[in-house]
């Protein structure tokens, strides 16, 4: 006979935390995110992408460059052993399972097949301020059509679902480049190495932090930073540094200026002018989409992302500044992305499929409109509270809130054992907009109580003390209860 108490003290308790880089939600941030999902799922539906929805779990090694070194298939992603041996992981991301998805069904898929997704995505790494293990991605992407008039369509949908979930025009803007552009100019200048055309992009990425002369000098042999720490260059020449900061400068105020701008700095390569007739392409339908140069423009210096996709990029940015604990002012910065993969879907079928799409952040999506003062879904508001006064009426109670829940208004009954001023005070916690009150008198009278909580507050701060509130009880009302569907919604809608 064993003695559990031995290997498991009776007096254990687990600490009531949640794991690292796992956030929990209420109401507010559900509502929020739902009201994003609805308004940019629409956009979405209208340009003809249907919705689709993949399993939590790929196998891992159908995850391809997102997991670092599939001997330890744990790094980068939460990843376990099923039963017969075969790692699986908790998806990094919603491109990897659509790329399994298209591969697998290919034959039976209509084609060019346009998709949105959304949903939870985890990633193994260090979490951070802001920086989470799990959170809501939103991605659309259309796999078959190598026409840069794809790409446009992506871009021209996510400006208006980014409007669509409340962004107002002005606050975000999606900037463009194309990977072959600056291939091409690397190629004239003779970086010929994948590790140098690399180390140039990391160069270029630093422009906003560092400045011209900074990337200047990580372009050619490297830099010296205030701390005394050396980076080492890219090993451009003068000429071919000169060449590159001439691109990654020649955006103008519109796209058609910017494209103007680029043809002069590229001269001469291939792969630059296929580039660049990519970009006046997507310019031309954006044009034709409505798409203005305020909403969407080209920008040579966006690199981040060049390194993954094979053709046109993009960056959702947004312009709004909200200020962190110190009262500094802060930019969002970059909310999404997305951009053409074309090489995606061959490591499942050893065709080149061509792809593009755009993904952003819902929680980041969230934060930002409630810095704006946009608060998505509207702002909380929580049930109707019918205060229970007497067990004995119990039945009368659940009465109202049917009648109140089958009028279409969100109603409960309080299910606790206080009295009167702690559900009151539990009215005020659930963001409720009335309570209704029912004694005998009114039972017997056929009348119940309501108080406008919102207007009784406010009228609360104009009287002189607390005998004067009780006197002239401000927001309440009693009317006859055939009556108590629309009093309360005349208080709901305001």
């Amino acid at each position: 006979m064993t003695d559990d108490s031995v290997n498991t003290p009776q007096d254990f308790r687990p600490e009531a935390r949640a794991p690292r880089g796992f956030a929990d939600k209420r109401a507010r941030d559900l509502r929020a995110e739902r009201a994003i999902l609805e308004a940019v799922s629409a956009v979405y539906e209208r340009y003809g992408f249907e919705a689709l929805d993949t399993g939590a779990f790929e196998y891992a090694d159908a995850l391809g460059k997102f997991l670092p070194d599939s001997d330890r298939p744990n790094e980068g992603v939460f990843a376990l052993q099923d039963d017969d041996d075969q790692w699986m992981a908790l998806r990094y991301d919603l491109t990897a399972p659509l790329a399994r998805f298209a591969a697998q069904h290919w034959e039976t898929l209509p084609k060019p097949f346009r998709r949105y997704a959304f949903g939870p995505v985890w990633r193994n790494e260090k979490p951070g301020p802001g920086r989470f293990r799990q959170f809501i991605q939103c991605d659309a992407d259309t796999v078959g059509s190598a026409r840069p008039e794809a790409d446009a369509e992506i871009i021209a949908m996510a400006v208006e679902g980014l409007e669509a979930a409340g962004l107002p025009r002005g606050a975000a803007v999606l900037k463009i480049n194309n990977r072959k552009l600056l291939n091409g100019l690397l190629t004239s200048a003779g970086a010929e190495s994948a590790g140098q055309k690399l180390a140039v992009l990391r160069a270029v990425d630093k422009l906003d932090r560092l400045g011209v002369e900074g990337v200047r000098l990580l372009l050619g042999e490297g830099r010296l930073d205030e701390s005394g720490d050396f980076t080492k260059g890219a090993g451009l020449k003068g000429k071919a540094v000169d060449s590159v900061l001439d691109f990654v400068q020649a955006g103008a105020g519109g796209r058609s200026a910017t494209l103007d701008n680029i043809a002069k700095v590229i001269g001469g390569s291939a792969e630059g002018d296929e580039g660049l007739l990519e970009l006046s392409r997507i310019d031309a339908a954006l044009t034709s989409l409505g798409i203005a140069d305020d909403q969407a423009f080209i920008d040579p210096s966006i690199v981040r992302g060049l390194e993954y996709y094979t053709g046109a990029v993009f960056e959702a940015e947004l312009l709004l500044q909200t200020t962190d604990e110190k009262g500094n002012k802060v930019s969002f910065g970059s909310i999404g992305g997305g951009g053409r993969y074309d090489d995606l879907v061959a490591r499942f079928t050893g065709a080149v499929t061509p792809a593009t799409g755009f993904s952003f952040g819902v929680t980041r999506l969230a934060a930002a409109l409630r810095a704006a003062g946009r608060e998505p879904g509207g702002a909380a508001r929580g049930p109707v509270v019918v205060i229970a006064f007497d067990q004995a009426h119990m039945g009368e109670y659940f009465s109202v809130v049917g009648q109140l829940r089958g009028a279409g208004i969100a109603a409960e009954v309080y299910l606790g054992t206080s009295g009167m001023k702690p559900q009151m005070k539990y009215a005020d916690r659930r963001g409720a907009p009335a309570v209704v009150m029912l004694g005998g008198d009114e039972i017997a009278a056929g009348t119940v109580t309501i108080k406008d909580l919102d207007a009784g507050r406010q009228a609360a701060q104009g009287l002189a003390d607390n005998a004067a509130w009780k006197a002239e009880r401000p927001g309440q009302q009693t009317i006859p209860r055939d009556q108590l569907v629309a009093a309360v919604r005349k208080i709901i809608e305001g």
